[in-house]
């Protein structure tokens, strides 16, 4: 029979582990979470049958440790996916080849694009404009 165990506060203000009698089995502890995870500790280790580990329980997933060299082995590692794009890229049809070479190069896109549309900014004719031209048209114009 397994005795019947309670927390209590007692009189400076702290938790402790008492038995039914009102004797205390362990403590005193400053939170309240404290004497009951000690508390579930007494219960688990009176269990019979449980063997108790001494391991620490770890919530989640454990951390790697940190590696020496990781500049080295991620600059390895992007190099690897590098090829491994390239030889993947080589083994396409040639239709896919020159569909992407056309769709992801954007230096081509962008000198098509300015040769289509003229150039603009600064450069511009448009840009070039005299003040006193201006002002003169704006004056003949009555505005």
């Amino acid at each position: 029979m397994t005795p019947i165990l309670n927390v209590t506060l007692n009189e400076d203000g702290q938790f402790e582990i008492t038995d039914a009698g009102g004797k205390m089995v362990e403590g005193p502890f400053d939170t309240n979470a404290a004497a009951w995870s000690a508390l579930d500790r007494i219960d688990q280790d009176t269990m019979p049958g449980k063997p108790r580990s001494n391991k620490m329980v770890l919530w989640g997933k454990p951390e790697k440790p940190a590696k020496r060299n990781r500049k080295k082995a991620s600059r390895r590692q992007a190099a690897k996916d590098e090829h491994r794009m390239k030889v993947n890229a080589a083994k396409a049809p040639a239709w896919v080849r020159s569909v992407a070479a056309a769709k992801f190069d954007p230096a081509g896109e962008r000198k098509f694009r300015d040769y289509k549309l003229g150039t603009f900014g600064a450069a511009s004719e448009v840009k070039r404009i005299d003040p006193a031209t201006y002002l003169a048209e704006k004056a003949a114009r009555g505005e």
